[in-house]
């Protein structure tokens, strides 16, 4: 299967107001020279990632503003996107996380994260592949999973469940597909330093986190390449292909000590 070739086509990123998406929606214009469809909450931010773009780049930039916990505007806006341009790619970057105690999650922030994390990457994923198989065309969509989803994190314990279940409901339906020219790759980076991070509670977790421009790289190179799943950062591989060395209970029990010691941290300030 040739690698994907992102130059002049049209490519969806989620979650592109900031952080990861951003950068990925940065990367895929200015060294790949993508069009880019973006969507995100903040209209606002949207627009000043389109101007600097297109200041930089020949690429087209189209902006939608939506809430993807909201299956209905899900469901209209991706309608008019199959319907209205001729799409090649996407990056399914969208979501939510939540530090602290599971018990202290509130409800409706929970469904907010079901909702944003798993019901719309689900279906958009759903109608994407249903689109390439219809159209028997080349194209790819990423998933941005996480390193979450292969040790579970404790205090993340909702975020890492989602992340779990992407992972796993990719993996699966990249087998069903009978358009052999589509690809599913899935991304699973570890902690990233982005606006998601930067809370105190975070504070003794930085040196664990790397820098986006690297991940984004990273990962955009996985999709073209058609990668099933990629890890970012040669330390991160490295230490889950250790796991299968280690008791995976026992690395668990030592994130979640790393991160109570940094949520406690966060308490006494």
């Amino acid at each position: 299967m040739k690698n994907l070739n992102f130059k002049d086509k049209w490519v969806l990123v989620t979650g592109a107001s900031s952080g990861l998406g951003a950068e990925m929606a940065r990367q895929l214009a200015v060294q790949h020279g993508a069009n880019l469809i973006l969507l995100a909450r903040r209209k606002e931010r949207l627009e000043s990632l389109k101007t600097l773009i297109e200041g930089e780049t020949n690429s087209k930039v189209k902006v939608f503003a939506i809430d993807l916990s909201i299956p209905e505007q899900v469901e209209k806006l991706l309608q008019t996107i199959l319907s209205e341009y001729d799409l090649y790619a996407a990056v399914l970057n969208a979501g939510i996380t939540y530090l602290g105690k599971h018990l202290a999650l509130p409800k409706e922030q929970f469904n907010q994260m079901i909702q944003t994390n798993i019901v719309s990457v689900t279906y958009m994923t759903s109608q994407l592949a249903a689109y390439f198989e219809r159209k028997q065309s080349i194209g790819g969509i990423m998933i941005v999973s996480s390193m979450a989803a292969i040790f579970p994190t404790p205090f993340q314990a909702a975020y890492a469940g989602t992340k779990g279940f992407l992972l796993n409901f990719a993996s699966a339906l990249s087998q069903e597909l009978e358009n052999r020219a589509l690809s599913i790759t899935v991304f699973l980076p570890g902690g990233i330093a982005t606006e998601m991070t930067a809370g105190d509670g975070f504070n003794e977790l930085r040196g664990y986190l790397m820098p986006v421009q690297q991940v984004a790289k990273e990962g955009l190179v996985a999709f073209k390449k058609r990668k099933s799943t990629y890890i970012p950062g040669f330390l991160n591989r490295l230490s889950s292909k250790l796991a299968f060395l280690l008791r995976k209970d026992f690395i668990i029990k030592q994130t979640g000590r790393t991160y109570k010691k940094s949520l406690d941290r966060h308490s006494e300030l």
